[in-house]
């Protein structure tokens, strides 16, 4: 257990099943939490597998960070970090012979393929029940292409597969020990497997903001639900889950919020550690 600290400065959430209930909503009571310690003077960065042009409306426009100079999304499992007002501080893009033997393996298993680039989600061999899922988190171009060739040259920041049987991806998931030296390989939702490049995770992106910032790590909470959001529960001072996290994930964190994501467990655990 780690030690604890009054006066946090900073916190890392979730969106998805984390911050965000099932119903696709931020509650008022995580609201209103998030409001009274940013008013304390505390930042609250959304930290995503989505990009940062698909939470813009539903959720930063939401929590009133849209467009906001000095305030930070950390997006891409960490692989891009934006101030909200749209400045880049970093973007970690896949090599392009990577992310292309990625997409042809995605090819022979019976998985939607998502390829993201900084502004754009292409999909590809998606299932009208995975449109449906994905078409209720951001907006997406469905492509018919089978080789990534037509984005050469352009930055990919990350590919997932997508499948609702989770037992299915893991078992996926040792077909690739040998490219896994050259990847950060998570799950999400429990129907996503991602690849990152190597390096690359929510943990290295709110160091790396924390550097940037001059925030010690130790006075920073992540939140999270799911094992893309294990490395900054394991690197924050407080690393905590709400009440629906994953057993597994679980294990890790000093404290694990009696509500889920749809009781407002985010805001539990910041009126518990956070405010003042």
């Amino acid at each position: 257990m780690k030690e604890q600290v009054m006066g946090y400065k900073l916190i890392a959430s979730d969106l998805d099943e984390t911050l965000i209930g099932h119903d696709r909503k931020i509650n008022q009571r995580n609201l209103d939490a998030i409001r009274k310690f940013t008013e304390q003077g505390g930042k609250f960065v959304p930290t995503t597998g989505r990009g940062f042009v698909s939470i813009q409306e539903d959720t930063l426009e939401t929590l009133g960070l849209r467009g906001l100079e000095d305030q930070y999304t950390i997006s891409y499992n960490g692989g891009m970090i934006n101030e909200n007002d749209g400045k880049l501080f970093k973007l970690t893009p896949l090599p392009f012979d990577l992310a292309q033997e990625l997409f042809k393996r995605g090819l022979t298993y019976p998985v939607g393929i998502h390829v993201y680039t900084p502004d754009t989600v292409y999909v590809m061999n998606m299932t009208d029940e995975m449109m449906e899922v994905v078409e209720g988190r951001l907006r997406v171009t469905v492509s018919e292409e089978k080789s990534l060739d037509f984005l050469r040259g352009q930055q990919i920041v990350k590919i997932l597969y997508d499948n609702p049987d989770f037992a299915y991806l893991k078992r996926i998931r040792q077909d690739f020990e040998d490219v896994e030296d050259r990847l950060e390989i998570s799950y999400s939702s429990n129907r996503y497997l991602e690849f990152n490049p190597k390096g690359v995770d929510k943990g290295t992106g709110l160091k790396l903001l924390c550097e940037k910032l001059g925030i010690d790590i130790k006075d920073t909470i992540a939140i999270g639900d799911n094992f893309n959001d294990l490395a900054m529960i394991k690197a924050a001072g407080l690393g905590a889950g709400v009440a629906n996290v994953d057993p597994d994930v679980a294990k890790d964190c000093d404290y694990v919020a009696e509500s889920d994501c749809d009781q407002g467990g985010v805001a539990e655990i910041i009126e518990k550690f956070a405010l003042k």
